[in-house]
């Protein structure tokens, strides 16, 4: 059912949401364009302006290792100055409530973690870009210190394996993170209400829990400003302002 307004939207939201013992939010780059972080897709998008970089390129060349650092370290001023937004509050409401064991997050920006989800409730399904780790050994690398590598030497290397080091996101052809998509999994099978807020829907295996959590008995809302693939066995679509939609839910 798509709804008709947003008030109607909100209205019914509220009820699923009352209703629901076991709420599983998964979130895409939407829920944050609001906190002044550009999405990917859309009109004027990251991607819209810069090719990605897949992991293998990266790999092999440093060309494209150092093309990919310059433009994290670009970003460094958008990612610094970000909040959370209305929606990640209200989500941050509904887990102090009680309500959400944890938020699964196709997003990169820590902004989660921000607004109050401890750390080991996000599962970041494609990383996270405040930090760097090793391509090699998988240790974690702060960004200032990269940065100063950066600006002395270049793209930087591992300092304990000489392996090359990447933000701690998941690229194209980058292999998905075991742990992350287990727990993904797990979250989806078990919920009765699963909340898909700012994402396409279009990029898999992520894609998949919404659908996933559908035909294990869960009811699904799709929030989105834009149609998705998957609103037509979604049992609530709301395509209005997520900030709009989600603010009513922002507790104390």
């Amino acid at each position: 059912m798509i709804a008709l307004d947003l008030q109607c939207g909100v209205e019914q939201l509220g009820d699923m949401i009352a209703a629901a013992s076991m709420i599983v939010p998964f979130t895409g780059a939407g829920i944050s364009t609001e906190c002044g972080i550009p999405d990917f897709r859309s009109p004027g998008g990251l991607w819209t302006r810069n090719r990605p970089i897949p992991f293998d390129e990266f790999v092999a060349s440093r060309d494209a290792r150092e093309e990919s650092w310059r433009r994290r370290f670009a970003m460094e001023a958008t990612f610094a100055a970000a909040r959370p937004g209305r929606g990640h509050r209200a989500l941050a409401s509904l887990y102090r409530a009680g309500k959400v064991p944890a938020v699964i997050t196709q997003n990169i920006d820590n902004l989660h973690q921000a607004s109050g989800f401890a750390a080991e409730h996000v599962v970041e399904l494609h990383g996270n870009t405040t930090y760097a780790r090793c391509i090699g050994c998988g240790r974690a690398f702060d960004l200032p210190w990269v940065k100063q590598r950066f600006d002395q030497v270049g793209a930087p290397d591992c300092s304990a394996c000489d392996q090359p080091l990447k933000t701690a996101t998941i690229s194209f052809g980058q292999a998905m993170p075991e742990d992350a998509m287990q727990r993904a999994t797990e979250l989806a099978q078990r919920c009765d209400l699963f909340i898909a807020i700012g994402s396409s829907l279009v990029v898999w295996p992520a894609a998949s829990f919404p659908l996933m959590a559908k035909n294990c008995g869960a009811k699904l809302v799709v929030i989105n400003n834009e149609p998705t693939e998957q609103d037509e066995i979604a049992d609530l679509v709301i395509r209005q302002d997520i900030g709009e939609t989600l603010g009513p839910f922002v507790g104390n």
